[in-house]
């Protein structure tokens, strides 16, 4: 398998992981979004409410108060902008 679609199938796979535990299978809610800052990256503040419910909002573009696999796409690729240097 290629590079790129091992890393489609980790980005997939890391989603699926922690959608579902409280419920929809589709979607992360808070406490999901939560708890995957806090394993997939940490010091990103997902221990600390405050931070968490703005990094939530960021995400969740519709506002519908989930964050669907699309918005988690668009957040993976701005993170990975930002950590290379370009621009956003």
């Amino acid at each position: 398998m290629s590079k790129l679609l091992s890393a489609i199938g980790i980005l997939k796979q890391t989603f699926d992981e922690y959608a579902g535990t409280d419920g929809d299978k589709t979607t992360l809610s808070k406490k999901e979004i939560a708890a995957m800052l806090k394993k997939e990256l940490p010091g990103a503040g997902g221990d600390k409410k405050e931070e968490v419910d703005e990094f939530f909002k960021m995400l969740d573009e519709d506002g519908d108060g989930v964050v669907n696999f699309n918005e988690y796409i668009i957040f993976v690729a701005t993170l990975a902008l930002l950590l290379t240097g370009g621009k956003v």
